[in-house]
């Protein structure tokens, strides 16, 4: 019991770990108002779109994200929105 307790809390903690970054945090917040190709997030985030796919990467791998290819182009969707609402949280705590 002790041990899935710890699992459990190793993946919750993986997936704060893919959120926090300044970079990470602005493509999610970008993607909670509407699925963004991978172009437009590069333009948004002001890094080639190498720095930005490793991003994605990463929110990808913690299920945060989810992509779809149009051409040559994926686009990219939030799996979970209200993951979005513990940075309602730390906000609060900044107050």
């Amino acid at each position: 019991m002790k041990q899935d307790l710890k699992k459990s809390y190793a993946f919750q903690a993986g997936i704060i770990k893919a959120m926090a970054h300044p970079t990470r945090l602005l493509i999610l917040n970008s993607l909670k108002k509407k699925e963004t190709c991978v172009c437009e997030l590069r333009d948004l985030v002001g890094d080639d779109i190498s720095t930005v796919s490793k991003h994605l990467l990463v929110l990808k791998n913690a299920g945060l994200v989810a992509a779809r290819r149009e051409g040559n182009w994926l686009h990219y969707r939030l799996t979970c929105p209200c993951v979005l609402d513990f940075t309602n949280c730390i906000k609060r705590v900044m107050k």
